[in-house]
């Protein structure tokens, strides 16, 4: 497998969102032969909606690494993270997300830049998205 991208749940938001100039950058990196991934974590966020049945589809089918599942090596990372990055109250999703990429090594693409660039320091790479207004 060539790169792989591990989408935020903003960007897998972004996917099923009306004129969202995101769409044209998933298009891109699967025209570029580029594996996007999302852990089971963003999944989760994603699915809390809403959205129809064919947006699922449609998130889903540009997923060709998968819907990774989050395990317990994960869920300490996950704890570390949470840790040294000062145990801000509702940042621990974030910590598991961040852990599911750094476990393997991807790249997290996120519109979320304030709340990962923390966890660079720690190794995690980030395809920062540009939010457009």
């Amino acid at each position: 497998m060539g790169i792989v991208i591990h989408l935020d749940t903003n960007i897998l938001i972004d996917i099923v969102t009306a004129h969202s100039p995101q769409v044209a950058m998933v298009r891109g990196w699967l025209s570029e032969g580029k594996t996007l991934t999302t852990s089971a974590v963003a999944w989760s966020e994603f699915l809390n909606g809403p959205h129809s049945h064919g947006q699922k589809d449609a998130v889903r089918a540009v997923l060709a690494g998968g819907i990774r599942p989050f395990d317990e090596e994960q869920a300490e990372l996950a704890s570390r993270l949470f840790h040294v990055t000062g145990r801000r109250r509702g940042s621990h999703a974030d910590c598991m997300i961040a852990a599911a990429a750094l476990a393997r090594r991807e790249v997290v693409a996120t519109r979320n830049l304030k709340d990962f660039q923390r966890f660079v320091p720690h190794g995690l790479m980030l395809e920062a998205i540009p939010t457009v207004d």
